[in-house]
Formats: C-alpha cells, sequence, structure tokens
C-alpha cells in the first residue's frame, strides 16, 4: 500500500512538473480545494491507468515496441496521459491535453523523465 501511495505522490509531482514545462497541459478544479489535492487526484488516476490499461496496451503493442526500438513506449504513455484526461472529466477536478502530438507525447517524455528522477531519489521499500 506504501508503494502505491509513493506512486501516486510521483506522479503527482510529475504531473505538476508537466503542467509547468509544457503549455498545452493544464489540471483545474473546484477553487475551494488546494493545488496539492487536485494533483494528487490526477496522479492517482494516472496511477490506475498505468496499472490496469498500461499492461495490456503493452502487450497488444509489442510488435510495435520491436518495430521502433522501444519508442512506441512514448506514443503509448502519450495515450495513457489522453485516458487519464478523459476520465478526469467525470470528477471535480480536470486535467486537458491540448493537442495528441505536443501536449500528450512531450508531456509523456517529461513525466517519463521526471518520474525516473523521482524514483531514482526516493527509496524503494525494499530492504537489503
Amino acid at each position: 500500500m506504501t508503494s502505491f501511495a509513493i506512486r501516486v505522490a510521483v506522479n503527482a509531482v510529475a504531473v505538476w512538473v508537466a503542467t509547468r514545462l509544457i503549455e498545452g497541459l493544464t489540471v483545474s478544479g473546484d477553487s475551494g480545494w488546494p493545488r496539492l489535492v487536485l494533483f494528487l487526484v490526477i496522479g492517482l488516476l494516472l496511477a490506475v491507468v498505468n496499472a490496469v490499461v498500461k499492461p495490456v496496451i503493452k502487450v497488444l503493442s509489442f510488435p510495435l515496441y520491436i518495430l521502433t526500438l522501444g519508442l512506441f513506449g512514448f506514443i503509448v504513455n502519450a495515450l495513457m496521459l489522453e485516458l487519464t484526461a478523459w476520465l478526469s472529466e467525470v470528477t471535480p477536478v480536470t486535467f486537458a491535453v491540448a493537442d495528441f502530438f505536443w501536449s500528450a507525447v512531450l508531456g509523456a517524455v517529461v513525466i517519463t523523465v521526471a518520474t525516473l528522477v523521482l524514483n531514482l531519489v526516493l527509496p524503494d521499500g525494499k530492504k537489503s
């Protein structure tokens, strides 16, 4: 459970970084909610999408991963961002992606790099 909570927090920080760097990514919500809660909700949605949908998409698109030497992973990550944005429409928090290529793909690259850096800095909870 702690690992999932850390994953949600890492996703929230990564989405925050992406919204600061990529102009086409925005997070908005009820004005009574603090910004931290908005990003934690989006981080939770992204973590659920990555845990449930992404493995299925990766298995189905395995030949494309081979064909593009793994670069198709950025497209899959962009699709996960688009799916998260679509799912956020039913919540009080809205995550908007302006367009697929520039916003979603570049946002996926930024989120991937930010998540990588945060995972290197944070402990993974495994005992040596």
